[in-house]
């Protein structure tokens, strides 16, 4: 009898602590503290124009109740979004665990005014926490609104620039901008700011005209500020139209015998006949050379390096221009065409190559059809090129001053005789040497463009 009392008594005890373990969870479930999940994309820091915003709620215990989205500027409130989700089924399990929307966020439609704004989502769930009204999530923003784009302005009336050659531009922008330039059609250009003392704003920008253009290409200048507001200015350039050389080549085969050990390595895996693998040298490796000179132009000083004439190798005479069309012929028939994007100076075999001006070393190493290079920085996007020389003599990140030996002269890469091929770039790009090494030219469109800011900058301090 007591045994029976016992297990009746034990029986009585596990069901109550089912009921009461049931009743924890029902509990706990009820009044679950969880707070709902938010998400908001993009979350950008400036609000520039109309944009979408996605926003992703999520609530996986007791579902979501309630969304809603406003902006506060000052002392006002807008409401952007707002929804209020059914409770459907046993404890909610059908009603909404995850919901996605996308709204729009218009400056203008908002009547939003210039300057700080804040966006605040809120989420409620089912939760019968807070008296009823659920665990409540917040995410707030601040962002700023900035709707005026940044004002840019030349300061020089009317520029003139060769086909092939090189133009300066001088300009000032509004303080808000950040990044400015200008473009020669699709082909961008970075402003740098002007020497110290220059009036507030003001930039200048080296941009080239390519030699082969047949009608004025579309320039003009750009700037962007940190909300990402662009604005163009106009820019009166005259280009003046270049004629350039054509220049026959023929190709021996005892020319070939001579270049094609050099490029052993890349020539590796290439088969067909010595003519083919010239081929491939000429173009493919061509092709990956300049876009190791194009990405050097990340590596210019935002400082101006050079001042005064630049030096042209002593002694030399001129073997091949810059521009030349270059036709390639073997065994009588046309076989290639490139051009030559620098001049071919020769002196005497194994000549000492002085550095063209100030600057610093941002390439010394070989460099495919280029054989041994050094390349050096001026600044602003100004870089000259030494090539196919013998032996470097400086290397990468050396400061050098006009004048400075950088190597000497030879036949490595595609050279069939001892000779230097220098070059200058304009962000990466390859322009007419000859210009630089001319006083004249250099006085009348870079270093009067220079004076006037200096000019301007002492009015403005007076």
């Amino acid at each position: 009898m007591a045994k029976k009392r016992n297990i009746g008594l034990v029986s009585a005890v596990i069901s109550i602590l089912v009921v009461l373990g049931l009743l924890g969870w029902l509990f706990m479930t009820i009044f679950e503290s969880e707070k709902p999940q938010i998400q908001l994309v993009p979350l950008p820091d400036f609000f520039p124009e109309k944009q979408e915003v996605v926003l992703t709620v999520t609530d996986v215990k007791r579902g979501i109740r309630r969304v809603e989205a406003c902006v506060k500027q000052a002392d006002r409130k807008i409401t952007v979004f707002e929804k209020t989700f059914p409770f459907e089924g046993l404890l909610n399990r059908k009603g909404t665990h995850r919901f996605e929307a996308r709204f729009p966020m218009d400056p203008s439609g908002l009547n939003l005014g210039q300057g700080q704004v804040d966006l605040y989502v809120s989420a409620w769930d089912y939760s019968r926490r807070s008296g009823g009204d659920g665990n409540l999530a917040i995410v707030e923003h601040k962002m700023t609104v900035d709707t005026i784009p940044p004002a840019i302005r030349a300061l020089s009336s009317l520029n003139y620039v060769n086909a092939g050659g090189t133009g300066l531009a001088v300009y000032q922008t509004s303080s808000d901008a950040t990044l400015s330039g200008l473009f020669v059609n699709d082909m961008f250009f970075p402003g740098f700011p002007a020497a110290e003392g220059a009036e507030e704003g003001m930039h200048v920008c080296y941009f080239c005209i390519p030699l082969d253009v047949k009608k004025r290409p579309e320039i003009y200048l750009w700037a962007e500020d940190r909300a990402g507001n662009r604005s163009r200015g106009i820019y009166n350039g005259h280009i003046r139209q270049k004629r350039f050389r054509t220049d026959k080549m023929d190709i021996t085969d005892r020319f070939l015998e001579q270049i094609l050990p050099y490029f052993g390595s890349y020539l590796k895996d290439v088969t067909g006949r010595e003519i083919e693998k010239f081929l491939k040298i000429n173009q493919g490796l061509r092709r990956e050379n300049e876009l190791t000179f194009r990405d050097l132009r990340k590596e210019t000083s935002p400082k101006m390096l050079w001042e005064g004439d630049w030096l042209r190798l002593k002694n030399a005479a001129s073997m091949a221009r810059f521009g030349d069309r270059r036709l390639y012929y073997y065994n009588g028939e046309k076989v290639d065409e490139q051009t030559h994007m620098g001049v071919d100076l020769a002196s005497l075999a194994n000549s000492e190559v002085q550095a063209a001006n100030n600057g610093r070393v941002v390439y010394a190493e070989d460099l495919g059809i280029y054989g041994l290079t050094v390349v050096l920085d001026h600044g602003q996007g100004l870089a000259s090129t030494y090539s196919h020389l013998s032996k470097i003599s400086v290397q990468k990140g050396q400061e050098v001053k006009k004048g400075d030996i950088v190597g000497t002269t030879g036949q490595t890469g595609l050279a069939g005789g001892d000779h230097l091929h220098y070059g200058v770039m304009v962000n990466g790009l390859f322009v007419n040497p000859i210009e630089w090494w001319d006083s004249h030219w250099i006085q009348d469109n870079v270093i009067q463009k220079l004076d006037l800011l200096k000019k301007r900058g002492k009015a403005t301090d007076s």
